[in-house]
């Protein structure tokens, strides 16, 4: 166990932050969490709770000193720079979490903490889109590592999963396959995906705070080949269903106007633009002790937290039912001519 610090995080009350919070409680460090107040007021009793809004209203941060920051709610460089120049003489590391959206180029696999990072010509932009996001954030990174020069801690996630996922971006196939019955799958089974459970996440990123380590890491995982089928197989197994998966074409779904990543999440088109998008290299966080556990139990947990939830819930992200069947509907009841390739 490395010596108790003292940790100022900002965010902790939702996805990502609410899993560091914890990993650093288990391990035996103190907490500050400086929040709106606004999500979850109540968590977290045993840390000290400050409130502010990071945009224009850090009062509470004033004359205070912790050994380590971590951001985890930075989007927009001009506010991330207000809380890391504040906090320059009061922490020794500014951990910030930032994402592999940042990468310009996501057409070749093997992108690495080097690969060209996207930019804005007018870097004052601060409307957050999808086209904007990537380079905000590498902005964000920028600012820190110019504030904090060698003391600058930068991690790039990829899709985080798991229990109190805000999103639903995994949430759906797990639910969606415990459900049973025909299930639309996309494209091929042997299509790759990357991504990582928020408790590994959270916990790694306490032990590389702990060990006081710098620089810039990809972190998504596993830190082997993971298939869309292991995924869905893994669910099917995980939750005892009688689902089963037809797997429909990208041409089919894009001819559909199917939306890749949020109405079937985890899937990007085989396209030359996206090649790389699920091949991300993180040897480096690897090297670091970044450890991944087993996809059935982030498939378990996940299925847990979402059975907690009020039963009338709606997915974020994921495709509507009817929609489904009527697709599959007319996939299985088009004319076997060749036009579409299985």
């Amino acid at each position: 166990m490395s010596k108790r610090q003292t940790i100022l995080i900002i965010g902790g009350t939702v996805f990502l932050g609410r899993h560091i919070v914890e990993a650093a409680l288990e391990r035996g460090h103190e907490v500050a969490i400086f929040t709106r107040g606004v999500h979850n007021p109540d968590l977290f009793p045993q840390v000290e709770r400050l409130r502010g809004d990071r945009d224009g209203q850090l009062d509470a941060l004033h004359g205070r000193s912790w050994d380590a920051v971590i951001d985890t709610s930075g989007y927009l460089p001009r506010v991330v720079r207000a809380s890391a120049e504040l906090l320059a003489r009061a922490v020794d590391l500014y951990a910030f979490i930032s994402t592999i959206s940042v990468f310009a180029d996501t057409s070749k696999p093997g992108i690495d903490e080097n690969s060209p990072v996207g930019w804005l010509e007018d870097e004052t932009v601060e409307e957050i889109t999808g086209e904007t996001y990537g380079p905000l954030k590498a902005l964000c990174e920028s600012v820190v590592e110019e504030v904090y020069g060698p003391r600058a801690l930068i991690i790039r996630p990829g899709l985080i999963v798991g229990p109190h996922d805000p999103t639903d971006r995994f949430t759906y196939w797990p639910r969606r396959v415990a459900q049973g019955g025909s299930i639309l799958a996309p494209d091929r089974p042997e299509a790759p995906v990357q991504f990582i459970d928020v408790r590994d996440l959270a916990e790694w990123t306490i032990r590389m705070v702990e060990e006081g380590r710098t620089g810039v890491y990809n972190a998504t995982g596993p830190d082997s080949t993971l298939t869309m089928g292991e995924v869905l197989e893994t669910s099917r197994t995980v939750s005892g269903s009688n689902a089963e998966f037809e797997w429909v074409p990208e041409d089919f779904l894009l001819e559909r106007n199917v939306a890749p990543w949020m109405e079937l999440p985890l899937w990007v088109p085989a396209t030359e633009e996206f090649e790389g998008f699920h091949r991300v290299n993180v040897d480096r966080a690897i090297a670091a002790g970044l450890t991944f556990r087993p996809l059935a139990d982030t498939v378990r947990d996940t299925l847990a937290w979402d059975a907690q939830q009020p039963p009338d819930r709606e997915l974020k992200a994921g495709m509507d039912q009817k929609r489904e069947t009527e697709l599959l509907q007319e996939w299985k009841a088009r004319p076997d001519d060749g036009s579409v390739d299985r």
